[in-house]
């Protein structure tokens, strides 16, 4: 197997939206802040896999100084 199909492989587990998935939640429990850069997701994320949610997150243009809620931005709210 080359190293492009095991890099897409392992890229698949950390698609966009598990990456906005899991933010979400870890906001919704306070765990992290929306004001917190993203970075901070790396506690969160087993160190080898790391690098296949940051190169993800590269691809979608952000940025891993950038705020928790860019990443998050187009959750909806639903009425109390």
């Amino acid at each position: 197997m080359s190293v492009d199909a095991v890099e897409s492989t392992l890229t698949i587990g950390y698609s966009i939206d598990i990456i906005r998935e899991e933010a979400r939640q870890l906001v919704y429990k306070g765990t992290i802040s929306r004001q917190q850069p993203i970075y901070a997701l790396c506690q969160y994320i087993p160190a080898r896999e790391w690098v296949y949610a940051e190169h993800e997150l590269e691809r979608y243009d952000f940025l891993l100084r950038d705020c928790v809620g860019d990443l998050i931005s187009s959750e909806s709210w639903s009425n109390d």
